[in-house]
């Protein structure tokens, strides 16, 4: 069975030209399109809880996107959440890339294992300076700061309920781990 591998540009191009939707819930992750998982309750609700915490403390200092995706070499994640640098355009021309993150975050249950190899692999590869797993089925958030050409971080600290944590390219920005929960 061939497997067709699939340019950034290409992916682009085939939702341009409607090939794929708003409605096909697919990614694409080093060439490959992959299905995303189904989003529960839990994953839902982390999800609203990152943002409405997030969003006031970086009003006027970073643009939040939730379940958007951004442009890596050879891929375009979708992730839970990313600050980007504030743009004129709002990123309307283009998807933020690498340079443009302060923080990319995946909020994981079922996704576990995935987001702690394969997609922590790609975001260290790409130099996002950081990366947040908000794991739901250990009850903490793992930080990941200081990407690494082999696709390691060599920063990781696991924070609990309790536990407060800041983004290091924003300074000032701080959440409680139990609200996130």
């Amino acid at each position: 069975m061939a497997i067709t591998r699939y340019s950034v540009d290409d992916y682009e191009e085939m939702i341009r030209l409607g090939v794929l939707t708003e409605n096909d819930r697919v990614e694409l992750i080093r060439g490959e399109i992959i299905a995303k998982m189904p989003i529960g309750p839990g994953h839902s609700a982390s999800v609203s809880n990152l943002v409405e915490l997030i969003v006031p403390q970086v009003t006027g200092r970073a643009i939040v996107r939730s379940e958007n995706p951004i442009r890596l070499a050879d891929s375009m994640p979708e992730p839970d959440l990313c600050l980007a640098r504030r743009r004129p355009d709002r990123y309307a021309a283009g998807h933020p890339q690498p340079a443009d993150i302060f923080l990319v975050a995946e909020v994981s249950d079922s996704s576990l294992d995935e987001d702690r190899t394969i997609k922590k692999a790609l975001y260290a590869e790409a130099g996002i300076a950081e990366y947040w797993i908000v794991n739901l089925v250990d009850d903490c958030l793992e930080v990941y700061r200081d990407p690494q050409p082999d696709g390691t971080y060599r920063e990781a600290r696991v924070l609990r309920r309790g536990d407060i944590a800041d983004i290091l390219a924003l300074p000032g920005v701080a959440v409680a781990i139990a609200e996130i929960l």
